[in-house]
């Protein structure tokens, strides 16, 4: 491919250059993958050299996603890239005599980076020479002493002149300018290179022209050809017709770049045959463009010959030195050679660690292979001292996989940030040399994190106790769960998300606070109607997507003593009746005389009962068990003992604090039911003369009047009906009821008091008396199981007579132990 290219003008003349060809070479996509370009020196700023895309075969739409760049440490200053059209640009001048200096093969290197997918080339662009440097000698005036007794033919070797240019753009050939005595000839030696002689053709005779001024023009083979000149001033002298002759033309010296200041480098030597003055010879450096550099590096001493080094050498700063010497006799007469010192490589650099491309933080679900970093590694040192080995030093799910002088570090296993938050990876380079020097570089890489954590609850289940009657909106319990993540998603939000009990409408119940599990109760709690309650608790983190666990929670209710005890026997239903329990006059001491039978409706402790005697007539007579409530008596009794004794049972729980209630029974001594009811008629009212003197006019005048009624409605019924012979009143007594079937026991008894069963009943004790004595049933008993078989009519019609208000009068057959009445009065 051909580039038609315009060159820049030189100095003032204003001439362009002809039109050069811009040669480059696709040698083809070899195991390197090198792209071989060619170029003249001297091309204009932003001059297109090539399309790298289309060398790479890149899809132009995709550079810039792709992010083709070109990295070197010495040609990002000559070139560029365009990673929009993938064109490879002139950036700066380039002067291969500057960059290369006298070398015959020229060239930058640099790497074509494609981050995306990552690959990278080696392109290598040779910088061609142009004749842009004219041959230049570097004195004015060249000063050569001839003796006159010179003989015709002598030849005078010249100082040669200088073009940083190489090829047939340097220096081709020299004119003299015309002259009778002298014409001028070219030698070449070992390395190609040419240098002039001056020919004596005619004797010289210092009498008639002492000096002789010509004109030594040197020129290049470039086209237009350029051209330089110099002052050849010939200086004609006596007798001295030997030159000094050194042993060689040229040295070459080999020299390490570590070899200590002040060593010699090599010791030349010159030989004149003349003698004394025009033996003496004298060394010294020739100055020329080509070695202007190098002569403060090295020095000769100019009696001995002998070449030192001042300077510690670098071979990335110059590789080879060429010197230049000139060996000068007493009479004017000199010798010239080059020496050429190649500097010899030694490790004395360590790798280079650059790092081009780094992606941090890196996601906690990247997949292996990921790459997470691009890394350049370089060492200025040559062949194995060069070759470079990278390796990470700690055990981390990261790998370097190598590709020429860059490693890409990617990822070899999943990363988990819970575990591990952040890597600091320690990558060590070392070259091959001998010994072998390394450096370090750490890379810190932060780990971010992704919500692949869901809550934890601290506990599988939880349980929690609440008292009753509790206040509404109280907190009662705090549920925590944690979540590894961080950020948004660590945030827990909770909520009931489930009631596993069938109690509806749960959210009534309990409430949770979203940001810290706290639940609180809606309303109070009552331990008898709900005495659990399951809820299902959800903690949701706050990621994308929204990770959530679940967990049951235990409401258990405590019990409060919030409730009283309850009395079922005797029965709260006989309120403003008296409960009599008749005791056998002959009854024994410990003979069961009744049970108090309680319940509470609370649990445990709270429901445990006891019984104790609060008022009683008596307490030497009877006793009460504080855990069954069975009264018993305590002793034989006197018939000078009391028959009627009245005493309150207080039934009290174990709460705290403890609630009660009371029962109050009277107790009659008595063998028969019609011993009873004058006595205890008596009993009472004597009772309440005595506690209550204000009401006995009052309990007086009820009497009296209760006496004139029921002699009104006696003689009413003697008058209706034939009056039959009364059956003696102990038979009522002794068949009053008929002995219980122990199936009918209380489900609140222990076995040794039954229930007995509770009916109204009228009993006529005395026409002048007029009492009566009433027994409400508690339950619907069948009249017709309770009638004896073995009573006569007469009993029954005498009941019906003497109560006219019950429909039906029964005779009821005795039983034996304690009887109950309610009397009222």
């Amino acid at each position: 491919m051909m580039v038609r290219m315009e060159s820049p003008t030189q100095g003032c003349t204003g001439i362009r250059w002809q039109v050069i060809y811009v040669l480059f070479s696709y040698l083809c996509y070899s195991v390197s993958g090198q792209i071989h370009y060619s170029i003249v020196e001297e091309m204009r700023k932003d001059s297109v050299i090539a399309n790298i895309a289309d060398d790479l075969g890149l899809d132009i739409k995709q550079l810039s996603s792709r992010k083709l760049r070109i990295v070197s440490r010495s040609a990002e200053k000559y070139f560029y890239v365009n990673p929009n059209n993938g064109n490879l640009y002139i950036k700066d001048r380039i002067d291969r005599e500057t960059l290369c200096g006298m070398e015959v093969l020229c060239f930058l290197t640099f790497d074509a980076v494609v981050e995306n997918s990552f690959s990278n080339f080696k392109i290598k662009v040779e910088i061609q020479d142009i004749n842009d440097n004219s041959p230049q000698f570097y004195h004015n005036t060249i000063t050569l002493e001839i003796i006159e007794l010179t003989s015709q033919g002598a030849r005078f070797a010249l100082q040669s002149a200088e073009d940083p240019d190489i090829g047939s753009n340097s220096v081709q050939t020299y004119k003299l300018s015309d002259n009778q005595y002298f014409t001028l000839t070219e030698n070449i030696r070992i390395d190609g290179s040419k240098y002039p002689e001056l020919v004596l053709e005619k004797p010289l005779d210092r009498e008639k022209q002492d000096i002789h001024r010509l004109i030594l023009t040197a020129l290049d083979g470039g086209n237009p050809i350029r051209t330089g000149t110099t002052l050849l001033k010939v200086v004609v002298i006596d007798a001295n017709d030997n030159a000094p002759i050194f042993t060689q033309n040229m040295y070459k010296v080999n020299l390490k770049e570590n070899i200590p200041v002040n060593s010699t480098v090599i010791m030349l030597n010159a030989t004149d045959n003349d003698e004394g003055v025009n033996a003496q010879i004298t060394y010294s450096f020739l100055k020329t463009s080509g070695n202007i550099h190098h002569t403060g590096i090295f020095s000769i001493n100019p009696n001995t010959g002998e070449i030192k080094i001042n300077e510690n050498l670098d071979i990335e700063e110059a590789k080879n030195y060429e010197l230049s010497v000139q060996a000068k006799d007493g009479g004017g007469l000199v010798a010239h050679c080059k020496v050429l010192v190649a500097v010899i490589d030694v490790n004395d650099n360590a790798p280079e660690i650059s790092i081009t491309s780094l992606s941090s933080p890196i996601p906690e679900d990247s997949a292996p292979g990921t790459m997470i970093a691009l890394i350049e590694v370089h060492d200025q040192d040559s062949g194995d001292n060069a070759d470079v080995d990278c390796q990470i030093l700690e055990d981390v799910p990261f790998n370097l996989l190598s590709s020429d002088t860059y490693y890409r570090l990617v990822l070899s296993a999943g990363i988990d940030r819970e575990k591990t938050s952040s890597y600091n990876i320690t990558i060590i380079a070392t070259d091959r040399g001998s010994p072998p020097l390394s450096s370090t570089r750490v890379l810190t890489f932060d780990i971010s994190d992704v919500n692949d954590n869901p809550p934890i609850f601290f506990k599988s289940t939880y349980t929690a106790y609440v008292p009753e009657n509790n206040l509404p909106g109280a907190s009662i319990f705090r549920i925590q769960a944690s979540d590894t993540d961080t950020g948004d998603n660590a945030k827990i939000i909770y909520s009931i998300s489930n009631t596993i009990t069938e109690t509806p409408s749960m959210t009534s119940y309990f409430s949770i606070n979203v940001e810290t599990g706290v639940l609180y109760a809606q309303r109070s709690f009552d331990y008898e109607q709900n005495k659990e309650f399951i809820i299902e608790v959800t903690a949701s983190d706050n990621g994308s997507p929204s990770l959530s666990s679940n967990v049951t929670l235990f409401i258990h209710i405590v019990d409060q003593n919030d409730n009283v005890p309850k009395i079922l026997y005797p029965s709260p239903d006989t309120a403003g009746s008296v409960v009599f329990e008749m005791v056998p006059f002959v009854s024994e001491p410990g003979s069961l005389v009744t049970k108090v039978i309680a319940v509470d409706a609370d649990s445990g402790h709270n429901s445990w009962l006891s019984y104790h005697f609060i008022q009683v007539s008596d307490q030497n007579h009877f006793l009460i068990s504080e855990r069954t409530g069975e009264i018993r008596t305590s002793r034989i009794f006197n018939e000078k003992d009391m028959l009627n004794y009245k005493v309150v049972v207080m039934v009290k729980d174990n709460g705290h604090p403890t609630l009660s209630a009371t029962a109050t029974l009277s107790l009659i001594i008595a063998d028969e039911f019609q011993q009873v009811v004058p006595k205890l008629s008596n009993k009472l009212k004597d009772e309440e003369t005595q506690s209550n003197l204000q009401l006995y006019l009052v309990v007086g005048l009820a009497l009296i009047s209760l006496l004139f009624i029921i002699t009104v409605m006696v003689a009413i019924i003697s008058k209706c009906k034939q009056p039959k012979p009364l059956p003696a009143f102990s038979s009522l007594a002794t068949n009053l009821y008929p002995p219980i079937d122990p199936r009918t026991f209380s489900m609140y008894s222990d076995g040794s008091l039954p229930l007995p069963y509770s009916y109204n009943m009228c009993v006529a004790l005395d026409p002048a008396d007029g009492d009566f004595t009433y027994m409400n049933p508690s339950g619907n008993v069948p009249v017709e199981n309770l009638i004896d078989a073995d009573n006569t009519e007469q009993g029954t019609q005498y009941l019906k007579e003497t109560c006219p208000s019950t429909e039906q009068v029964m005779n009821l057959p005795a039983r034996q132990g304690p009887q109950t009445y309610f009397m009222k009065h």
